[in-house]
């Protein structure tokens, strides 16, 4: 690494980033993509990233893109970053449906960036999905992100969950789950910057589960699933919210938490 980037590493550090060296070379590689390449606006430009990382702004924020399924996503202030963990609804989905090129039809419910919805499609070739975002920020992301990852087999609409109309063969959710007393102590990446609306799940998380438990019965085709993402320690009231589905289980993210309900309409 050259000085600039040794010293912003430091700063970065300062601040309180476990992935400081690595933040300092993505934003020196971020501020040299810039045309022309001239040496002193290349160093101004990254000057000016590395402050606004300094105040614990996310990565993805700053340089605008976020990588989720191998899939390159716009995303920016207003829409939830996508995480790893999340994939683990697209690897059970493939688990329950292994022909690639089933005409399904898939929802993805508070779409966000539409990383689920497209990565879903992405992998299943014949379906159509829609995704359901009330945000005006999540939406103008997740339709940006469609029209250029996907195309017209994935429809983006700025209306919420219970304006949802099935039958739907899947059904995707990564809900807000954090109880709203322990937003605050999430990292400041998080708590300070993205959109409270998508994490915020009531006093205990589960707000968000019980209104789900009242819609998905309506939503789902006969014998279609339904895969939600849930929070640390939200395992055990899964069964108790979801008394009108089956539960087939709860798969685990690559840490072996609990990630992934996977629910079925009998």
């Amino acid at each position: 690494m050259n000085d600039a980037v040794l010293e912003a590493a430091k700063r970065i550090a300062a601040a309180g980033s476990d992935t400081a060296r690595l933040d300092a070379r993505l934003l020196w590689q971020y501020a040299r993509n810039f045309n022309p390449p001239v040496e002193d606006e290349i160093l101004a430009r990254f000057e000016s990233l590395v402050g606004r990382r300094e105040k614990r702004e996310p990565i993805a924020y700053i340089t605008g893109r976020k990588e989720f399924w191998s899939l390159d996503f716009e995303v920016g202030p207003g829409v939830l970053v996508p995480r790893p963990d999340t994939e683990t609804l697209i690897e059970e989905a493939l688990r329950l449906a292994p022909d690639r090129r089933a005409p399904l039809r898939i929802a993805d419910l508070g779409t966000g960036s539409g990383a689920i919805l497209i990565a879903a499609l992405k992998e299943f070739s014949q379906a159509q999905g829609t995704g359901f975002e009330s945000s005006p920020d999540a939406f103008g992301y997740a339709r940006a992100n469609a029209a250029r990852l996907m195309g017209a087999r994935a429809q983006i609409r700025p209306e919420d969950w219970d304006q949802a109309r099935g039958p739907f063969d899947l059904v995707f959710c990564n809900p807000p789950y954090i109880p709203s007393s322990d937003i605050e102590s999430l990292d400041p990446e998080v708590s300070q910057f993205e959109p409270r609306a998508a994490l915020d799940g009531g006093p205990d998380g589960l707000s968000a589960y019980r209104a789900l438990a009242g819609l998905l019965p309506g939503m789902l085709a006969q014998g279609g699933y339904a895969l939600l993402e849930i929070g640390l320690g939200q395992a055990q009231d899964m069964g108790t919210l979801f008394q009108m589905l089956e539960i087939l289980r709860i798969a685990p993210d690559l840490s072996g938490v609990p990630r992934c309900v996977i629910l079925r309409k009998p």
